[in-house]
């Protein structure tokens, strides 16, 4: 490496850091509704679980030290695309053993017939621990080719500065992401309170939930997150490349939106907050096939030459009238729940969601609580077909803006902007909710 290069080399990853801090400095004050008290009823709940609540400083001290190191010393710009891309492949492929092994470990354990589980596991646990060690050594690695693939799709999508650079830097790192607490009125479904909790298993989960909701009269969830927005962003550790290009896209996107209203004004408990988690699962949807096409042809989805935008379906084979269909059973679910709460019928509701919940555990969907919580949180991550968010357009009438653009940084160029709903359904040309 010459003289030049290298100080160039060094000029960038100072930049990257100087932008890492301030980044992580306006994070942690967003971050205030998982660490400062917002409000009584905020205060209250978040002592009831201040034993679970998550370490984002301790987490973001090891990421950062991961990053640089990786930044300093990684060997992934030495290499060709097609080694970069095996070594993804053979991480997954290594990840899946590791957690098939901790399946088998994890059902003996179980198994009331095995006395001795720790001696009958006991090589089972070495073969993980040595897979394990293995896996967090290439870890940051294989982060990095991924970072650098999805990065030069979005370059070549229109969203590099002048110089080719990607900004925000794209910057990424597998964990077992936190639990999220989310806490809706009983009386209708808002997103009141939200607090991140370490991992936790489900009779903890049901116990705290049940103790919020006696205690505070509020109807409470504890679920699974994907990804959380910090820099580096917390990805949950995935065996699936397309998930992980996905997600990698999706809360890029999250970052870059930070430098403008869209993301500026982002509201856990807002308009704003659905707008913008919609268009990033939407972008993520979009960017996924652009990356597997080229890094990881075998996983791309065909290649159609007049294919509908990515916000349409595309399923060309005819669908069965009498088959389950979640999405259109959970929008009636949702819109009859909305009209139940809107005539004072608390009970009514609530037994009727314990009713759908049984019809969708029925047909293969583990759906543990179905509750005014669920709506509060899944309902802002629309895509424009029939879902959780019942009748609010906010979902399809991102969707119509997407499928009106002629590319994807045109139609970031004018979400980027938008903050309220009233103001979305102008740009979308539509005032009309869904049927």
């Amino acid at each position: 490496m010459t003289v030049i290069a290298t100080l160039a080399r060094i000029f960038i990853g100072v930049r990257r850091v100087i932008a890492w801090t301030i980044r992580i400095g306006v994070l942690l004050i967003i971050l205030r509704y998982s660490s400062v008290p917002l409000g009584d009823q905020w205060t209250a709940v978040a002592l009831v679980v201040k034993d679970a609540q998550f370490d984002y400083l301790g987490w973001e001290a090891g990421a950062l030290a991961a990053k640089l190191h990786e930044f300093l010393y990684g060997t992934a710009p030495f290499m060709d695309e097609a080694a970069r891309s095996d070594i993804v492949r053979a991480y997954m492929r290594d990840l899946a053993a590791a957690r098939r092994l901790e399946g088998e470990i994890e059902r003996v354990y179980i198994d009331p017939n095995t006395p001795d589980p720790d001696t009958a596991t006991a090589d089972l646990r070495a073969e993980r621990d040595a897979l394990r060690a293995d896996l967090a050594a290439r870890q940051t690695l294989a982060e990095a080719i991924l970072e650098g693939q999805v990065a030069a799709v979005l370059i070549d999508e229109g969203f590099g500065l002048p110089g080719g650079q990607l900004f925000p830097p794209i910057a990424m790192r597998f964990t077992r992401v936190p639990n999220l607490l989310i806490v809706s009125p009983r009386d209708q479904i808002r997103f009141d309170i939200s607090i991140n909790l370490y991992e936790l298993p489900i009779e903890d989960k049901e116990a705290l939930e049940a103790q919020i909701d006696e205690q505070f009269d509020v109807s409470s969830l504890i679920v699974p997150l994907g990804g959380i927005a910090l820099y580096p962003a917390m990805i949950l550790e995935t065996t699936s490349i397309p998930y992980a290009v996905e997600v990698f896209a999706h809360e890029w996107l999250h970052h870059y939106l930070f430098f403008f209203p869209l993301g500026l004004n982002y509201d856990f408990a807002g308009e704003t907050r659905i707008i913008n988690e919609t268009t990033a699962n939407l972008f993520g949807k979009a960017i996924t096939p652009l990356v597997l096409r080229r890094y990881y042809p075998e996983l791309a989805p065909p290649d159609q030459p007049g294919a509908p935008a990515p916000s349409q379906p595309i399923d060309p084979q005819p669908v069965d009238p009498d088959a389950f269909d979640y999405g259109r059973e959970m929008n009636e679910t949702r819109i009859t729940v909305d009209d139940l709460l809107a005539q004072g019928r608390i009970d009514d509701a609530e037994a009727y969601m314990e009713e759908r919940r049984a019809l969708f555990v029925a047909n293969g969907y583990g759906m543990r609580r179905l509750n005014q919580a669920f709506f509060a949180f899944y309902g802002g991550y629309q895509s424009g077909a029939p879902g959780e968010g019942g009748r609010d357009p906010i979902g399809p009438a991102v969707a119509t803006l997407r499928d009106a653009s002629p590319s994807l940084v045109e139609w970031i160029g004018v979400m980027r902007w938008i903050t309220t709903r009233d103001d979305l359904l102008a740009a979308a040309g539509t005032s009309a909710l869904p049927d």
